[in-house]
């Protein structure tokens, strides 16, 4: 990369300004003093200083919404072995990370960026940031278990926060409900262990939105790059 482009893609200057630095006798390389201007950086290994402080390139921040399929971690790697959201994104050169889990059977909606602001707004309880599911689960849903679900339940050592849960279908011939579950919390398997806790295990759960953001267009493996206002939307949320 030719130096005047370096020092603009660090933000220290634009091109025309990084080229009066250098010939103003104001950038090393290495230690070494710079004023031709053709004189190209490896920015993989190159100290560049500019009046003696060294100077690195901005890091892109990248916003990429992806419907995971079931069947893959959201850790980098783990003891078995298993496929990781990050094998799906195979043309983006960033180190992103995911924004929370989904369990290995969990399918939707997963933000992964590189922003670590973002990603601990979103996380923390205090952001409440809404979270809502898909879920099939075994047998039909009571009007009492539906206000269990919705006022809270004791979970191993914690009680969950009031959540929302909306029967979209119960088909009581096959035995099984489809309901909508809103949580803004983000413990481990939640909303799995809040159906078990009322007695209607989850045969399928999938992720459909977090906030005002959805995976509606995007098929299953499929990813795209956050629009700008929806990047603006989740910064601005309180």
């Amino acid at each position: 990369m030719r130096i005047n482009k370096y020092i603009a893609s660090c933000g220290v200057a634009s091109r025309r300004k990084a080229e009066e630095l250098i010939i103003s006798g104001r950038v090393t390389i290495n230690g070494e003093l710079i004023t031709e201007l053709s004189t190209t950086v490896d920015e993989t290994k190159d100290i560049v200083e500019v009046d003696g402080v060294p100077i690195n390139q901005e890091e892109k921040k990248v916003y990429i919404l992806l419907n995971k399929p079931e069947g893959y971690i959201t850790t980098v790697k783990d003891q078995f072995d298993r496929p990781s959201v990050l094998d799906i994104l195979k043309d983006v050169e960033e180190r992103v990370y995911p924004v929370g889990r989904l369990d290995y059977e969990t399918s939707g909606l997963l933000i992964l960026t590189n922003d670590g602001d973002l990603t601990y707004k979103l996380t923390h309880p205090k952001h409440e940031v809404e979270k809502t599911y898909l879920a099939m689960v075994n047998g039909i849903i009571s009007p009492e278990e539906k206000r269990r679900f919705e006022n809270g339940l004791q979970i191993e050592d914690y009680t969950t926060a009031k959540a929302k849960l909306k029967i979209v279908k119960a088909d009581e011939e096959k035995n099984y409900s489809v309901c909508k579950i809103t949580i803004h919390e983000g413990r481990n398997r939640q909303v799995r262990k809040m159906c078990k806790a009322i007695g209607h295990p989850v045969r399928n759960l999938r992720r459909i939105q977090m906030g005002r953001i959805n995976i509606r267009g995007l098929e299953v493996g499929e990813y795209r790059n956050l629009t700008e206002d929806e990047v603006k939307y989740l910064k601005s949320v309180k």
